[in-house]
């Protein structure tokens, strides 16, 4: 349903950026055309999705009804009161189930297009399985009868697994849904002026422990970190203080998205690919837990956008897995070793962090730091710094037969391949990304070894670009090779400003 020519609702101050998203929801409602429309909001818990959809039917006056966990007959109970209130009329009396409801909801778009939103939809259809049949009975009948309605239904979830389900391929709403709408966390450029910190390097810290989740930011009030200096005492007064509710989120966070689901084999799986396991094979050895319990854990973790695999940029069949919650990792690989021994209930949060600030470095920090090197990739950087638009930006490994004994393969953070021409795709540049240390020739040398024996793989290496991504800088030397076209050089600066 494309949007016709009407005004739309400027966007409310107290909605921080989120502009696309309103631009696509504000024209979805204020669409004038004849015919029920339905549209699909979905995304994690504490993204802001309701704060969003409320905000969209108070500058519209459409009507927003927030799902719960509660029986099919309390639901409609608490339903028909809100449309009671809404329309200024008596709660109806004679609805017999959802069929009558939903007739009822798409009746408010009769005179003009309105926005009607149900948040948690997952929630309802938990209760009446047959929810989404009645709603594509309800729009067949309005098409059937050729009523003049513009109802513009919105249903929103934050059940990852049950959305797509209940909108993909195979379900009956699917071939009514003319909205489509993720709502994802706030991107790392976005959360720095969400928090207000200028610092980049204190904002990346702050995003490798809480990421881009809005609601995080209201968790704690007024305790932001001024400056760099400040980041271990915000550390301890927030994450690691038993009074703010941030102590626990983690807990809850799995609690919820998982629904439940072997919550203590999550946690142990979450433990171990924090600590470097990075497929399942890995996974399941560290745990000692049969190879199907954990593809099944880690399924469900992927499912519900906790954890991402992806593809070795040079070993295609292997499958990388990741963290996507920064909470998450943060918890798993610094904090989990004292959760079980209450260590940080009973002790001064001060001494424990003071032990757990290297493993935060080195397991935290660093790779946060590298994934934020292939976000700035892929969304920041001009196309002209590759040679052409990144396709894919991406953790590669490779054996390094230069190694004694066939040692540990050799790692490229930030491996950046262009359009896939071919089955993998030209190779733009191979980088290092290293957070705590000033890099110098001799990393350039290493990448130049990486381009070599790339190329003894058969890899086309003509037009690789080697790149060096360093949270403390560069020194002179590698000033100079950059000058010279030899190198790529990407600081904090360059991540959060530049292009």
């Amino acid at each position: 349903m494309s949007p016709s020519d009407v005004s739309r609702p400027v966007k409310p101050k107290t909605v921080f950026d989120r502009d696309a998203e309103w631009d696509a929801l504000a024209a979805f409602a204020c669409d004038t055309r004849p015919g029920a429309g339905l549209g699909v909001v979905s995304g994690r818990l504490r993204q802001g999705k309701t704060h969003l959809l409320k905000a969209l039917s108070s500058a519209l006056g459409g009507f927003y009804f927030g799902a719960q966990s509660a029986t099919q007959a309390e639901s409609l109970r608490r339903l028909g009161d809100e449309m009671a209130r809404y329309t200024v009329t008596s709660p109806p009396s004679h609805w017999h189930g959802w069929e009558d409801a939903i007739d009822a909801l798409l009746a408010l778009g009769d005179r003009r297009p309105v926005p009607i939103i149900v948040d948690e939809f997952p929630d309802l259809v938990r209760q009446s399985p047959p929810l989404p049949s009645a709603i594509h009975s309800a729009y067949q009948r309005l098409r059937d009868t050729g009523r003049d309605n513009r109802a513009r239904l919105l249903l929103s979830g934050s059940t990852l697994p049950v959305m797509r389900r209940l909108f993909g391929a195979a379900s009956p709403l699917r071939e009514l849904t003319n909205l489509e709408l993720t709502l994802g966390p706030l991107d790392y450029r976005q959360a720095a002026r969400f928090w207000n910190i200028d610092d980049p390097g204190l904002a990346l810290l702050v995003h490798a422990v809480v990421g881009g989740t809005p609601a995080y930011r209201r968790y704690i009030g007024a305790h932001v970190p001024g400056e760099l200096d400040d980041f271990d005492a915000w550390v301890c007064g927030t994450v690691l203080c038993p009074q703010t509710p941030l102590f626990l989120e983690a807990h809850h966070l799995l609690q919820e998205e998982t629904d439940h689901w072997d919550r203590a084999l999550c946690h142990s799986a979450l433990a171990a690919i924090a600590s470097g396991c990075s497929t399942q094979g890995e996974v399941a050895e560290h745990l000692g837990a049969p190879l199907t319990d954990v593809v099944r854990c880690l399924t469900l973790l992927r499912d519900n956008g906790l954890l991402h695999g992806g593809p070795d940029a040079f070993r295609p069949n292997l499958i990388g897995l990741r963290i996507t919650e920064p909470l998450l990792a943060f918890e798993h690989a610094a904090i989990w070793p004292y959760r079980s021994a209450s260590e940080l209930e009973q002790q001064d949060a001060a001494e424990v962090w003071q032990r757990v600030r290297p493993v935060f470095d080195s397991a935290v920090a660093g790779p946060h730091f590298a994934q934020i090197c292939r976000d700035w990739v892929m969304d920041f950087a001009d196309p002209a710094v590759f040679g052409a638009r990144p396709a894919t930006a991406a953790h590669g490994s490779l054996p390094d037969p230069a190694r004694d004994g066939g040692g540990p393969d050799a790692h490229v953070e930030v491996a950046v391949r262009g359009p896939a021409d071919t089955r993998s795709g030209a190779l733009l540049s191979v980088g290092m990304a290293r957070w705590d240390e000033v890099m110098d020739l001799h990393h350039l040398e290493h990448l130049r070894h990486l381009l070599d024996l790339l190329a003894a793989r058969g890899e086309d290496v003509t037009h690789t670009r080697p790149a060096c991504y360093s949270g403390a800088g560069f020194t002179s030397g590698l000033r100079e090779a950059e000058a010279n076209g030899h190198v790529l050089l990407v600081d904090l600066d360059r991540l959060y400003r530049g292009r």
